[in-house]
């Protein structure tokens, strides 16, 4: 079997090897075989009756050691590899890592080594003697076994007590003694290398630099192909709509959910939830529970958030969907007193329920088994919380540090951090209010000025230029060089894809290579380069599955 490989774990009873073969079977998809039910196969072989004893079970034990010489285990084992294809494995999938539960004498060992060569890994667990006897004492018949009176009664069978000079044999040993179980699994996975490689460049990050709505869903919608994982941070109040037959506008789900049907889809633990925009998002788009994973730590937006904003919305024009007021809550919530309406997290949801997984242990498998994942951000760096101007901003960093941090990626995993931007940037519109704004922009200009510039029809500009989410008009202004220098700066942007190339002019809707832009797009995309010193890798035309010029080396 390729790449086969066989974790012999050995240990007094109480050292913790049943607990870690269980996790190393659950967490990595190894093929737990368990030498308690090989005996009981074996005695069901021989007509035997066992007893769920521990001392019965000892001394068949022993019994079948004197009888083979210790090769017993090595055949069972041998057996269970060549029968692999037929065992029923976790849902990661087939394994070739089979874990043996447990041996008790050197022979055993010997005999695995014999059968299987180098592919054996002896792993060796132990405790003091009074540790040993406490976790005795409080795990009862919790084995499945009855249990001896007292672990003096255990440790005074003649193999038992030979088992702890297989330390000096095994090729890692580890003390439970000042470790729980998490622990313990961790530091046996890091010694079996089973843990993913630390300095894997995986991620991709894909970030708004302006104020929102930079056509970030088109993109992830044509990058999605590339990703095994596709993830969405933020809540929502950011709509990223993507080029479908009919087009459709995503709110929580990631922009490439129907580009690439076999990526797997995460939502992270700072995400924040609208459980019927979610519910609603997921039946639209036909998503499978296993497919998408929501994690337990996620917020979910109540009635009260949404009420709340509202005087946000005629302030300041939010969109009012409650993302806000939920993470003011999630912080002011850690005290029942500071809050009147009590915090619920995505693990709390029965609606939930069948999507919640740790975000960070669906990461980790991918990152172990080499995949890619695709980081969706949401609204733009103008907006970031910190970086924008307050009070108009969004109520979270949507930066690339931001964007990190609430889906749970270390820094480390970055590979690229493309950077969106729109030729023209937008704002939503002003509050009704008189008096009241939804924030600075450098240079507006008016709908008229940039019909006359792009030869875009004005009633389409007035028609597509409206909130995804408040179906608000928006607001138009030049591009912001100094914001365009600023937001590469904040996000560590590697690359730029610039959006709307329509809006330079018209004819760009035709071109389907760079070359094929016109000479004015070419200047501009030039000096777009030349003033943030990253290249522009990937542009649209238009909104539509074959608007993107991808001009990538990578």
């Amino acid at each position: 079997m390729k790449g086969l490989r066989i974790v012999v774990i050995s240990g007094p009873v109480g050292a913790g090897k049943s607990t870690v073969a269980e996790g190393l079977a659950r967490t990595y998809g190894a093929i737990h075989l368990s030498t308690k039910e090989l005996l009981r196969e074996m005695a069901v072989t021989r007509g035997v009756e066992l007893l769920s004893e521990r001392a019965a079970m000892q001394r068949f034990g022993t019994q079948l050691d004197t009888e083979t010489d210790g090769h017993w285990v090595a055949d069972a084992v041998s057996r269970k590899v060549s029968g692999a294809s037929d065992l029923q494995v976790s849902d990661v999938g087939l394994t070739s890592l089979f874990i043996v539960d447990a041996v008790r004498i050197k022979k055993q060992i010997d005999e695995l080594r014999a059968a299987f060569g180098g592919n054996v890994v002896h792993l060796h667990l132990y405790s003091s003697q009074d540790v040993l006897a406490h976790r005795y004492a409080e795990r009862g018949d919790t084995s499945g076994l009855q249990e001896l009176s007292s672990y003096d009664e255990v440790a005074a069978d003649p193999t038992e007590a030979g088992v702890r000079d297989l330390a000096s044999d095994a090729d890692v040993a580890i003390d439970t003694e000042r470790s729980n179980i998490r622990d313990v699994l961790i530091r046996a996975a890091a010694a079996l290398q089973l843990l993913p490689r630390a300095d894997d460049r995986l991620v991709d990050v894909l970030v708004g630099g302006q104020y929102g709505s930079e056509g970030k869903g088109n993109l992830a919608f044509y990058l999605a192909r590339e990703y095994d994982v596709l993830m969405r941070v933020g809540g929502p109040n950011a709509g990223h709509k993507v080029p479908l037959p009919t087009a459709y506008t995503h709110r929580l789900l990631p922009s490439g959910t129907q580009a690439n049907a076999e990526a797997q889809l995460v939502i992270g633990p700072g995400a924040t939830l609208d459980i019927e925009v979610l519910l609603r998002e997921i039946s639209d788009c036909s998503v499978e529970a296993s497919r998408l994973s929501i994690d337990p730590q996620a917020m979910i937006i109540e009635q009260a958030d949404k009420d709340l904003e509202q005087s946000l919305v005629a302030d300041i024009g939010s969109t009012g969907k409650g993302g806000g007021a939920a993470a003011a809550r999630r912080i002011l919530g850690r005290s029942d007193k500071a809050v009147t309406t009590p915090v619920r997290l995505a693990k709390d949801a029965i609606e939930l329920r069948a999507y919640i997984r740790s975000s960070q242990e669906v990461l980790d498998e991918n990152f172990r088994n080499g995949r890619r994942v695709l980081l969706e951000g949401t609204q733009g760096t103008a907006l970031s919380l910190y970086h924008g101007f307050y009070p108009h901003v969004t109520s979270r960093d949507t930066t690339t540090p931001g964007t990190l941090a609430e889906s749970g990626i270390g820094p480390r995993r970055l590979r690229r951090v493309i950077l969106v931007a729109r030729t023209y940037p937008i704002r939503v519109q002003d509050p009704d209010n008189e008096g009241k704004t939804s924030g600075p922009m450098s240079q507006e200009i008016s709908y008229e000025e940039l019909a006359r510039r792009s030869g875009v029809p004005l009633e389409e500009l007035v028609r597509t230029e409206k909130g995804s989410v408040s179906n608000r008009q928006r607001r138009l202004a030049e591009f912001d060089w100094a914001l365009l220098r600023s937001s590469v700066e904040l996000n560590g942007a590697t690359d730029l894809a610039l959006t709307f190339a329509d809006y330079l002019d018209v004819q760009n809707r035709e071109a389907q290579r760079y070359d094929q832009l016109t000479d004015r797009t070419i200047q501009f995309v030039e000096e777009v380069e030349r003033v943030s010193g990253v290249p522009v890798s990937l542009m649209t035309t238009r909104f539509d599955v074959r608007s993107v010029i991808d001009r990538r080396r990578w």
